[in-house]
């Protein structure tokens, strides 16, 4: 436990699942293999990624800018993007449930990947047409190694043209903000954080550790606190 770089609760659920940075790294470097290797995808490119704070969306943000791929998460309306613009988008990421009823907001995309977010990371039941189980697809490409030369300062993180560089020290200046620190474990509450800027990249920056907690029972809250060593509740 007190290695975890990432750990998630859903109390929903009773979901934990824990991450150490090795395992967080097989994920990520899995996902961008899956990314160039298989898709073909490369800097420049763009991944649409809509889904909520959770283990599996920061491995595949991670994975996402491992391959240097730029990413849109505000939403399609502030990132410019519209179905009626054709592929604006070379990927896509959607959460099962909101498949439905997003359906005429996405954009066109080569490649889809839905994700069921089910625990432990188990294929996703009922996949739509067109789409492929992310959880799956990326285990197909464990051990592999991250793409070398990718994600470099000057190479562009987000689809507004926010470069790596500028995004990280956006993201050191939101940790000291905050007050995270290095060897901090903070607990985010996922309903009360949605920008992945707060709820993973800053923390990661800053060298702390992250307790993402959905649908969080608050009954609970002083014992988590306990029990996982929190030292800075966001």
């Amino acid at each position: 436990m007190g290695s975890e770089i990432l750990t998630f609760y859903d109390d929903a659920t009773g979901e934990r699942t824990g991450l150490t940075a090795p395992e967080l790294g097989a994920w990520v470097a899995a996902t961008a293999d899956l990314l160039t290797s298989e898709c073909g995808l490369r800097p420049g490119h763009r991944a649409g990624v809509l889904l909520p704070p959770h283990w599996q969306t920061a491995v595949v943000l991670l994975g996402v800018w491992a391959a240097g791929i730029e990413v849109s998460f505000r939403g399609w309306a502030s990132a410019g993007l519209s179905p009626d613009r054709g592929p604006a988008l070379d990927v896509t990421f959607v959460e099962r449930r909101r498949v439905g009823s997003w359906l005429e907001e996405i954009p066109a995309a080569p490649h889809r990947f839905v994700l069921g977010l089910a625990p432990a990371g188990a294929p996703t039941p009922d996949v739509p047409m067109g789409y492929r189980d992310y959880p799956p697809a990326a285990l197909a490409h464990w051990g592999a190694q991250p793409p070398s030369g990718s994600g470099g300062e000057r190479e562009v993180a987000t689809v507004d043209g926010t470069t790596f560089g500028e995004y990280g020290a956006v993201a050191a200046e939101v940790a000291r903000s905050r007050g995270i620190v290095a060897g901090d474990r903070v607990l985010i509450e996922t309903s009360t954080v949605e920008e992945p800027m707060i709820w993973l990249m800053a923390p990661l920056t800053a060298g702390a550790s992250i307790v993402l907690c959905a649908n969080l029972d608050r009954g609970r809250l002083d014992g988590r606190i306990a029990t996982e060593r929190i030292t800075r509740l966001l």
